[in-house]
C-alpha cells in the first residue's frame, strides 16, 4: 500500500477527531516544560552573539559555557572536552570523518572499524571515508543484536585508526560492550568513538569510565530543543574540522552558537541525568505490559533483540506476514505513532539493516515495528495500544495474518 493511496482530508479529519497515542519516542521527544523555560529568555531578551565583546554577548556567552559545564559534569569529562554542534548526525560524522581523516594525514593508518547495526549518520559517513580510499570493516552482532568484543578484537590491524560502536542500537534497543570494546582498543592504541544517542537517559554515561575518546549525544531523545548536539573529544585526540569559518568551539566547530538551544540541552541532560531512574523503572513496566499483551493476543509474533540487555524503552516485534508499512499506517489512521525502525529511514520500504544484520530475511526484516515508551506514557494508551494493534492486525495466528481494513476515528476506546 503506498502512502499517496490514503486521502489526505480522510487522514486530517481521523487526527482531529481522536487522542493520539504516542510510541515513538525514540524518534524524538516533546520539549519539556522545565526545559523551554530555561531557553525562553535567549530566545527573546537574551539575543547576544557569544562572541560579541561588550555586555550582551558576554551574557550569552556565560550561559554557553554555564551549559558545557553542566554537561561535562553528568558526563564526567571536562569542560573543555565539550562540542556544540547542530545534532547527533553531525556529531557523529565530525567524530567519524574528522578523526579519521587527521589519522591518515598524521601518518598513523588508514583502516576504520564499526559495527554493521551502527546508526546511518555513522555508516554513511564510513562509506564516505571508504570513496576517500580508507579501508573500513563491518564487525557484526550476534543474532540478538550485541557486538562481540572479540570480533571487533579480530577486526584490527596495526592500520587501524578509529573504531565506532554505537552504547544503545536505536531501534531494537540492545545495549552494546562499549567498555569491554574500548579497553581492547586502548591495549593497541587505537581511538574509539561512540555514538551515545539512544543511550542518555537510560543508562549511566560516564565517558572516563567507558574509556572512549569521543561521544556524540544529542537533545532532542530527552526531551531537549531538536538542532542542536553534542560532541565529546577527549584531549589530545586529532581532529580535522569539518567546517571552514570562525574560532567558535576551539577552532573545531565554527559557527555562531544557538544559544537558546545549547542552554535547553544543558537543562534536559541535567534532568535526564537525575530522574534517569525513575524514568527508566516507569519505561520497563510499560514495556513489559505492551511486549506481554501483544504475545498473549498475537502470540505468533515475535520479539528483536536481546530478552535482558536492552534499554527499558524500546520494543521490536516482528509481525510475519504483514507489511509493516501497511500496518504503520494501518496504526497512524487509527491514532497510534509507532515505528518501522530509525526515524531517518521512517516513510521507506528498505527492510532494516539492523535486522538484516541479525540474521533476519528481507520479508521478516520488513515486518518489524519499534515501540518506544517515554515519561509521558501511561498504563491506559498501553492498553488502547494493544486493543487497537489487535484489531489492524486482524489476526489471532501464523495462517491469518492479513491486516484489517483501517481503524475507524476513535477505534479501540
Amino acid at each position: 500500500m503506498r502512502f499517496e493511496t490514503v486521502p489526505i482530508a480522510a487522514v486530517r479529519a481521523t487526527e482531529m477527531s481522536q487522542q493520539r497515542i504516542y510510541l515513538d519516542y525514540a524518534a524524538t521527544t516533546p520539549l519539556d516544560s522545565r526545559v523551554a523555560a530555561t531557553m525562553l529568555p535567549y530566545l527573546t531578551d537574551h539575543f547576544g552573539n557569544p562572541s560579541s565583546l561588550h555586555a550582551t554577548g558576554r551574557r550569552a556567552r556565560r550561559a554557553v559555557e554555564d551549559a558545557r559545564e553542566t554537561i561535562a559534569l553528568t558526563l564526567g569529562c571536562q569542560p573543555t572536552e565539550v562540542l556544540f554542534t547542530s545534532g547527533g548526525t553531525e556529531s557523529d560524522n565530525t567524530a567519524i570523518l574528522g578523526i579519521a581523516r587527521a589519522q591518515r594525514a598524521a601518518g598513523r593508518g588508514n583502516h576504520v572499524v564499526a559495527s554493521q547495526i551502527e546508526h546511518h549518520a555513522v555508516l554513511h559517513a564510513c562509506a564516505r571515508l571508504e570513496a576517500e580510499g580508507f579501508r573500513v570493516t563491518y564487525a557484526p552482532a550476534n543474532a540478538e543484536g550485541i557486538v562481540d568484543p572479540l570480533a571487533v578484537a579480530r577486526s584490527l590491524t596495526p592500520d587501524t585508526v578509529l573504531v565506532s560502536v554505537m552504547a544503545v542500537n536505536n531501534e531494537i534497543g540492545t545495549i552494546q560492550p562499549v567498555r569491554e570494546i574500548a579497553a581492547a582498543c586502548r591495549q593497541r592504541g587505537i581511538l574509539v568513538h561512540t555514538d551515545a544517542i539512544q543511550a542518555f537517559g537510560s543508562l549511566p554515561v560516564d565517558v572516563p569510565a567507558w574509556g572512549v575518546d569521543s561521544l556524540s549525544l544529542t537533545a532532542h531523545k530527552c526531551y531537549g530543543p531538536k538542532g542542536v548536539g553534542v560532541l565529546v573529544l577527549r584531549h589530545g585526540v586529532p581532529l580535522q574540522p569539518l567546517l571552514a569559518g570562525g574560532g567558535q568551539e576551539r577552532e573545531q566547530r565554527p559557527g555562531i552558537e544557538n544559544v537558546a538551544a545549547i542552554v535547553g540541552m544543558a537543562e534536559a541532560l541535567r534532568l535526564a541525568h537525575a530522574e534517569r531512574a525513575p524514568r527508566a523503572a516507569h519505561a520497563l513496566a510499560l514495556r513489559r505490559r505492551l511486549e506481554d499483551g501483544i504475545a498473549a493476543r498475537m502470540p505468533w509474533t515475535h520479539r528483536n533483540g536481546h530478552p535482558t540487555e536492552r534499554v527499558p524503552g524500546i520494543a521490536n516485534v516482528s509481525f510475519p506476514g504483514i507489511s509493516n508499512e501497511t500496518l504503520l499506517l494501518n496504526l497512524d489512521l487509527a491514532g497510534v505513532d509507532v515505528s518501522n525502525g530509525a526515524a531517518c529511514t521512517a516513510g521507506t520500504v528498505e527492510p532494516s539493516h539492523v535486522l538484516l544484520a541479525l540474521g533476519e530475511s528481507p520479508a521478516a526484516a520488513s515486518s518489524a515495528l519499534r515501540f518506544s515508551l517515554g515519561k509521558e506514557t501511561t498504563g491506559e494508551e498501553i492498553d488502547r495500544a494493544l486493543t487497537i494493534l489487535e484489531r489492524t492486525v486482524g489476526a489471532q495466528s501464523p495462517d491469518r495474518h492479513t491486516p484489517s481494513a483501517p481503524l475507524p476515528a476513535g477505534g479501540g476506546r
